[in-house]
C-alpha cells in the first residue's frame, strides 16, 4: 500500500494492476487515487473510466476496451470489478487465444490507457496458471487485516494523529479487523477529536465515546479481573457487555478478546520467553506500536496462571466458540458466557 502510494503521488502510473485480496476498500481507495492522478478534474475523470464487471465481459472484451482512445484526455481508465468471475472461454483454442492476446497487451500497452484487473478469492494453485500466471509481475496482494492495532496506527500516523496506548488497545479489541471499518472509525474519531483538542491525539475517551465502549464495563476490566481470577466480578462485567452490546455481538467479542488473551499468556510460557527484549516479546505476540507498552502487563499475568490452567483456558474457549456458531449444542448466549467464566476460572 505505501509503495503504491508514494509511486503514484509522483506520477509513477503504470499501465495495468492487477488487484488481488478480499480487503475491497483498500483497492478502491487505491483505484480513487489512480483516477485523480489521470484526470485534472471530476468531469474528465467520468466521462474516462469505465467500469466493467467480470461477469459479464470476456478478457478479449476487456482488451478491447482498453486499446480504444480516450474522449478528448491523454488517458483513460478501464476497471474491472470481479475479474475472477470473468466469462470462461469455451474449448482450449480459445483460452490459448485469449492467454496470447493478454500476453501480448503486457508486452506492450496501450499508452492512452489504465487498467485496473480487481479480483477477490481465486485458490494459490490457480494463481500460477493461464491468465493469472500472466499477471504475475503487474500483480499487488490485499490480504485480509490481521492486526488491528497495526493497520489503526499506520492509518491514523498517515493523517498525522497518534493513540495513546489504553485507547490504541480498546479500539483494537472493539473494531473488526476489516480495512474498510477501521478506516471509516478512525474517521469518526478524528472528526470527534479535532473539536476537543489542538493536539492530534486520540485518547481514551474518544474511543468510549465514538464507538460506544462502556468506561466501567468493557473487555479491559474483564481482562484485570481475569487476572485477578475473581470469577463473580468476571461474570458480572461480561454480563454488563453483553447487555451494552447485544446478547450475540458482545459474547463473541468477550471471546474474542480472551482468546487473544490467554494466547498470548500461553507464548509467555514457553521456555526461554523470559530471556526475550520488550521489542521481541511484543513482536511474538503480535503487539505492535504503542501496543508494546502493555507487553509487562501480559508478563504479569502468565506468571497468574499455570500452564494447565492456561490450556483448560484456551479449550474452553474453543467449546464456547463452537457452541455460538452453532457446531455444537448449547443453551442461550447467557448460559454459554457463564460456562465459559466457570470453565475458566471455576
Amino acid at each position: 500500500m505505501s509503495d503504491l502510494k508514494k509511486q503514484i503521488a509522483a506520477g509513477k502510473v503504470a499501465p495495468v494492476y492487477f488487484f488481488y485480496g478480499p480487503e475491497s476498500w483498500l483497492k478502491e481507495e487505491l483505484t480513487a487515487r489512480l483516477r485523480a492522478a489521470l484526470f485534472p478534474s471530476e468531469n474528465e475523470a467520468s466521462l474516462n473510466t469505465l467500469v466493467l464487471y467480470g461477469p459479464d465481459v470476456t478478457l478479449g472484451e476487456i482488451l478491447s476496451a482498453a486499446s480504444v482512445y480516450p474522449m478528448f484526455t491523454e488517458k483513460k481508465l478501464v476497471v474491472v470489478r470481479q475479474f475472477d468471475k470473468l466469462k470462461k472461454a469455451t474449448g482450449k483454442e480459445q483460452v490459448k487465444q485469449q492467454e496470447e492476446s493478454l500476453s501480448k497487451y503486457l508486452a506492450d500497452p496501450a499508452s492512452f490507457a489504465v487498467l485496473v484487473l480487481d479480483a477477490d478469492e481465486i485458490d494459490k494453485k490457480e494463481l500460477e496458471k493461464g491468465v493469472y500466471k500472466l499477471l504475475k509481475a503487474v500483480r499487488h496482494d490485499f490480504p485480509a487485516v490481521k492486526n488491528v492495532d497495526l493497520f489503526a496506527t499506520e492509518r491514523a500516523k498517515e493523517s498525522g494523529w497518534e493513540f495513546d496506548p489504553e485507547a490504541l488497545k480498546a479500539f483494537s479489541a472493539y473494531i473488526e479487523p476489516s480495512s474498510r471499518q477501521i478506516a471509516q472509525e478512525l474517521e469518526k474519531l478524528t472528526l470527534y477529536a479535532t473539536d476537543r483538542r489542538t493536539d492530534k491525539r486520540i485518547t481514551m475517551e474518544d474511543v468510549c465515546e465514538c464507538v460506544g465502549i462502556s468506561k466501567k464495563y468493557n473487555v479491559f476490566e474483564l481482562e484485570k479481573a481475569m487476572a485477578d481470577r475473581n470469577l463473580r466480578l468476571c461474570s458480572g462485567i461480561a454480563l454488563m457487555i453483553m447487555e451494552q452490546e447485544g446478547q450475540k455481538e458482545g459474547v463473541m467479542n468477550i471471546v474474542r478478546y480472551l482468546a487473544t488473551f490467554f494466547l498470548r499468556i500461553w507464548k509467555l510460557q514457553a521456555p526461554g520467553m523470559q530471556q526475550k527484549s520488550p521489542q521481541e516479546t511484543a513482536a511474538l505476540l503480535g503487539m505492535y506500536g504503542r501496543q508494546e507498552y502493555f507487553v509487562r502487563n501480559y508478563t504479569a499475568y502468565a506468571r497468574k496462571f499455570t500452564p494447565a490452567e492456561t490450556e483448560r483456558a484456551i479449550l474452553t474457549l474453543r467449546d464456547a466458540d463452537a457452541a455460538l456458531k452453532g457446531i455444537t449444542p448449547a443453551g442461550d448466549e447467557k448460559m454459554v458466557l457463564l460456562r465459559l467464566m466457570q470453565g475458566i476460572l471455576g
